[in-house]
């Protein structure tokens, strides 16, 4: 009687360790995954805004940035380059500059070719594709600074206080912009501001 007892007590004891892994294994077979990382978003400038340039303090400047990472979409005539840059990108910069002294304004609009950021500051260049601020084709430089704790956001522009080279005998001249080469944000953004989304650099393709 005893044996039989324990007999019984043993398939018991499976039946329930049975049932227990069973409930075990369905509940590990319905919870949820571990959460994928989420996508990190492409560097990015976004904004308007009106700028004080103080060579031009009653003039009324203004810039617009519209520009993302868009890496390896320009591709080149070069073995390393075939498939295009970490920093291509892509959109749009607008700019007009209204002089009361003259009585005239001057606009263009151009195409962004390259970006780059780090932290909250960028720089990016864009190639004119129309106006009368600059000749169509030249390539120009753009940096944003986006202000932090109550600073003022910060513009600068590669025709203002930078670019120049000078020739053996003293003659200044102006250089091409070369992609994603522009100056510090020197100007004072004075109304609007500028939004600016870090990004790493892409990987290089294999």
């Amino acid at each position: 009687m005893k044996n039989r007892n324990r007999n019984r007590n043993r398939v018991r004891a499976l039946a329930v360790a049975g049932t227990a892994a069973a409930l075990l294994a369905a509940v590990a077979a319905t919870a949820p995954g571990p959460a994928a990382a989420p996508k990190p978003k492409p560097a990015a400038v976004h904004g308007a805004a009106s700028i004080l340039y103080v060579y031009a303090a009653d003039d009324d400047i203004r810039f617009t940035v519209d520009a993302e990472a868009a890496p390896f979409s320009r591709p080149l005539n070069h073995p390393q380059a075939r498939n295009g840059m970490p920093t291509d990108a892509r959109g749009k910069v607008t700019f007009s500059h209204h002089s009361p002294e003259h009585g005239e304004t001057r606009s263009a609009e151009a195409e962004v070719d390259c970006l780059v950021t780090g932290g909250r500051t960028a720089t990016l260049t864009a190639v004119i594709t129309s106006g009368d601020a600059a000749d169509v084709g030249r390539r120009i430089g753009i940096s944003v600074q986006d202000g932090q704790r109550g600073e003022p956001d910060r513009l600068g522009f590669s025709w203002g206080v930078a670019n120049m080279d000078v020739q053996p005998d003293g003659t200044p001249t102006r250089p091409t912009v070369g992609t994603c080469m522009a100056p510090a944000p020197f100007a004072e953004v004075t109304g609007g501001g500028f939004s600016v989304t870090p990004g790493r650099l892409a990987p290089l393709p294999a």
